[in-house]
């Protein structure tokens, strides 16, 4: 049996997990326009997943790991990063950016569909796989979520 049919064979058992969407502020609470988002992955769906499968004697054993995460962001805008983004936390500035993966929105979302941006996210995930005395990669399986995300506009009142 040729070791392709066994890597194919690896690669569909491979259980990737969906990407759960995490923001700050948090995603069940209304973006604000001109303050930034913070855009991470939930880091129980970020790491290696591994499988093995053989077949007539042919074993394979195929390693799959989280390259990238593509956002888009609602608003015609897309945030490119090259990992699972940083958590915020209290450590930072509530106005400050993400150091690796965050977004900026320039106008609330009001006018979208129910009120709210749809916004997904695209884990990019490649597969190194080895046996039978060869070894190889399988890139670029896909696997994405997405969520509704309000953005609004907040006024300042100024009093005195």
């Amino acid at each position: 049996m040729p070791v392709e049919v066994v890597v194919q064979r690896a690669v569909e058992r491979l259980e990737l997990p969906r990407p759960v969407i995490r923001t700050s502020p948090d995603e069940d609470l209304v973006q604000v326009v001109h303050v930034p988002t913070w855009l991470w992955v939930d880091r129980s769906a970020w790491g290696p997943v591994s499988v093995s499968a053989a077949v007539d004697g042919v074993e394979v054993t195929a390693t799959a790991k989280p390259r990238k995460s593509v956002w888009l962001m609602g608003d015609g805008r897309t945030v490119i990063c090259q990992g699972p983004g940083t958590p915020y936390s209290a450590a930072h500035s509530p106005r400050a950016s993400s150091p690796d993966c965050g977004h900026t929105y320039r106008r609330a979302s009001l006018s979208a569909p129910g009120g709210a941006y749809t916004v997904s996210v695209q884990v990019t995930w490649d597969v190194e796989w080895h046996g039978a005395g060869q070894s190889g990669v399988v890139p670029g399986l896909v696997i994405a979520a997405e969520r509704p995300l309000v953005v609004d506009e907040v006024q300042a009142v100024v009093t005195g």
